[in-house]
């Protein structure tokens, strides 16, 4: 199970949480500079990293059931 969480503006994603990787990644230079500094932030890494466990784990049963 992988958690992404990713930013758009104007149809261009500008930044990619993934919590594989486990960091932000900018693919914009705007993105870069927002990757860089949420990257430099434990609170907003530690934060995303948990919505893994938060959102993904607790439904993924639920998803299964319905298959």
């Amino acid at each position: 199970i992988e958690y992404i969480r990713s930013y758009y503006y104007n149809k261009l994603e500008y930044t990619r949480f993934s919590s594989s990787v486990g960091k932000y990644v900018g693919f914009t230079e705007y993105g870069v500079r927002n990757a860089e500094y949420w990257n430099n932030n434990p609170s907003e890494l530690s934060a995303m990293k948990a919505q893994k466990e938060v959102y993904c784990l607790n439904h993924v049963q639920i998803d299964y059931n319905n298959m």
